[in-house]
């Protein structure tokens, strides 16, 4: 006597490639729209004057000095007083003897804010002194 079980045949195993690529495009939307709203966060928000005869500096060591359109101070990104400012440029020049200084002013930024930042890097020791503007075409 021959028994026979009802056994449905074996499928094939296969990977869905489908989730797996919504997957993959999450992803890669998260990590742009992460990359591009964390970068611009960083610092003053300026807008560069136009110069004609701007040019790009060759010095060891730029130190970054932003003012902003309200007289607001900040170096390399960190906010600071102006009675501040030459500790710091202090310490800069110690550990940089080359250095220079660019001066990134918002176009809205007062005269006299500028020249009394530049009047603090001065008297700091510093030599080499720039204002940045953008190049006019």
């Amino acid at each position: 006597m021959m028994v026979f079980f009802d056994e449905e045949p074996r499928q094939r195993t296969h990977i869905e490639i489908i989730p797996m690529i919504d997957v993959m495009m999450f992803l890669m939307v998260f990590f742009v729209m992460i990359s591009l709203n964390v970068i611009p966060v960083s610092g003053l928000k300026t807008q560069l004057p136009q110069a004609q005869a701007a040019q790009r500096l060759d010095l060891a060591k730029h130190l970054v000095i932003t003012i902003g359109g309200a007289g607001e101070i900040e170096v390399e990104g960190k906010r600071y007083q102006p009675s501040s400012l030459p500790a710091v440029l202090r310490q800069q020049i110690q550990a940089h003897p080359k250095l220079d200084v660019v001066l990134n002013g918002d176009k809205t930024a007062r005269v006299e804010d500028l020249v009394r930042v530049m009047d603090i890097v001065r008297t700091s020791g510093v030599q080499h002194v720039a204002i940045a503007a953008n190049h006019t075409q």
